[in-house]
């Protein structure tokens, strides 16, 4: 009895680390990241909450899939001004709604929450100053 709980505890163990962000911290790439340019907005989108990793949900950008809820993980993208959505879905979809301007960074935390079967991942808006401190300890989970 003993053997099959030490070897469920190393398989939920690896599951976990399988699914956190793997890439380089943000704190060590932020340097290399260009500026955004002049005529464009930066989003980015990170999840800090390690409850639920196996959850990872596909993150659309007015129905264009940027990235995924990757635990720990961050990326980004540059877009033009304009009105923005952003959608996880799991059993349900969970919107955000926003506006981006020229030059304009803005930071999406995905949060989970409690659902019915699964967990749900939602975006929320963060302040900048929020948003600069909580991204610094995720990993880049980007194609960039």
């Amino acid at each position: 009895m003993r053997m099959a709980i030490k070897s469920f505890a190393t398989i939920l163990f690896t599951l976990f680390i399988v699914g956190c962000a793997s890439g380089p911290k943000y704190s060590e790439i932020s340097p290399s990241i260009s500026e955004v340019t002049p005529d464009k907005g930066r989003i980015y989108i990170y999840r800090t909450a390690l409850l639920g990793a196996a959850i990872q949900p596909e993150v659309k950008l007015n129905g264009e899939v940027v990235g995924k809820a990757v635990p720990n993980g961050f990326f980004y993208v540059d877009r033009k001004p304009g009105d923005y959505k952003i959608t996880t879905s799991t059993e349900v979809d969970r919107h955000l709604s926003l506006l981006l301007d020229k030059g304009e960074t803005r930071y999406v935390r995905l949060n989970i929450g409690m659902g019915f079967f699964v967990g749900h991942v939602y975006p929320e808006l963060v302040e900048k100053d929020v948003g600069e401190k909580e991204i610094q300890k995720c990993s880049y989970s980007g194609n960039k």
